[in-house]
């Protein structure tokens, strides 16, 4: 199985066909969002690691082993022992070897995760991210994290869900700072594209009737919550909340004037949370109320 689709971007849940080792713990259940975590206990191995889908970050636990890479030269050798991470960037493949038995944390993370943040914290579009693969890195910041997270999926609790997203956002921040080479979008700063801009009119005019949100618009066109907020103001000159509740109202005074449905149905057909919500929207925004738009019957 080793040396099976080498030249195909390999899933977390996959790499045990390449580094086979006793799984001690996985968060492959839990269905976190852009992130997987594994334990796992190796003896000593030499390796091909194939070309990852994903980043991955090595947390040492235990012993020091005298750990050794190599990418298109020459070997590198080095000690790591806990404290200590190893980084693997994606889509890259590289040969690795230990000389004893060890046990440690994989952390993955997405590229689109890391891009997400990273869009966030410049404020630009991604083009790219690299990571240098690394065989030593003291890093106390990164462990600690990943300590949290192996907790949290044993023990679990009340938030669990919030809880491991604020310690993913705050791995891919403290990497973005430590580890990374970001290359930005020359058209970062500049609205959507013609297709975009279609993408967004058509999802919005086609789920007026539920809930919208901005992580929903953004995931169409594959930027930030936050930076869709800011391009969807550039193009359309409002908030894309303003915008979606123009159009509740639009769809409804179509409804209203050329339709004999209860006003408390297209209220529903519209988006809105009951028939008092449509009355106090389409006062502000109109001064009239729903049933003064009716058509009149004959």
């Amino acid at each position: 199985m080793r040396g099976e689709g080498i030249n195909t971007l390999v899933e977390p849940d996959k790499i045990q066909h390449w580094i086979p080792g006793k799984i001690t713990f996985d968060s492959c259940r839990q269905a976190w969002d852009g992130m997987s975590l594994r334990g796992y206990q190796y003896d000593d191995l030499d390796v091909v690691i194939p070309a990852m889908r994903d980043y991955m970050f090595v947390v040492y636990r235990g012993k020091r082993s005298k750990m050794s890479r190599r990418r298109d030269g020459p070997w590198e050798n080095h000690q790591v022992e806990p404290g200590v991470v190893s980084i693997l960037t994606r889509a890259q493949q590289s040969q690795w070897k230990w000389d004893s038995p060890i046990d440690v944390s994989h952390l993955y993370l997405s590229q689109d995760t890391l891009a997400s943040v990273a869009t966030e914290v410049f404020d630009r579009d991604i083009a790219t991210i690299e990571l240098t693969d690394c065989v030593r890195a003291e890093d106390p910041v990164l462990p600690a994290l990943v300590t949290q997270m192996e907790r949290e999926l044993i023990t679990g609790g009340i938030g669990a869900s919030l809880y491991i997203d604020a310690l993913k956002n705050q791995a891919c921040v403290h990497i973005l700072r430590r580890y990374s080479n970001i290359v930005f979008n020359d058209a970062s700063s500049g609205g959507f594209s013609i297709h975009q801009r279609h993408l967004i009119k058509d999802f919005i005019e086609t789920h007026l009737e539920t809930k919208i949100t901005i992580a929903e618009l953004a995931e169409l066109v594959h930027i930030s919550s936050f930076h869709f907020s800011r391009k969807f103001s550039h193009d359309f000159g409002c908030p894309p909340h303003a915008y979606v509740m123009k159009k509740r109202v639009e769809r409804a005074l179509k409804l209203l004037s050329k339709t004999t449905l209860p006003i408390k149905q297209i209220s529903c057909q519209c988006g809105f949370s009951d028939q008092s919500h449509l009355t106090r929207v389409m006062r502000r925004v109109t001064g009239k109320t729903p049933a003064t738009f009716r058509r009149p019957k004959h």
